[in-house]
């Protein structure tokens, strides 16, 4: 007689690659980024996060969004000096 049991979910090893990478790889293409308008916003929003942890007493959060804001800033100032 066989024994056709079935390990557990808990009981199931890790194997790296089973998913794999190839798994979360989509054929589908990627949107488009939106451009000028889409770094103005992200930058607001940004600098408007930063602006409240500020406020808020958090430090390293609200440096963290002025990081963010800056990136944002300076891919729009190359944008508009690529003309």
């Amino acid at each position: 007689m066989r024994n056709n049991h079935r390990p557990s979910a808990t009981k199931r090893q890790f194997r790296p690659g089973a998913a794999g990478l190839n798994s979360r790889i989509s054929s589908s293409p990627r949107p488009e980024p939106k451009g000028f308008q889409g770094m103005k916003q992200s930058y607001e929003r940004y600098l408007a996060l930063a602006r409240s942890e500020a406020q808020n007493g958090n430090t390293i959060a609200a440096e963290n969004y002025y990081q963010h804001a800056e990136h944002y800033f300076r891919s729009m100032f190359l944008r508009s000096n690529e003309s």
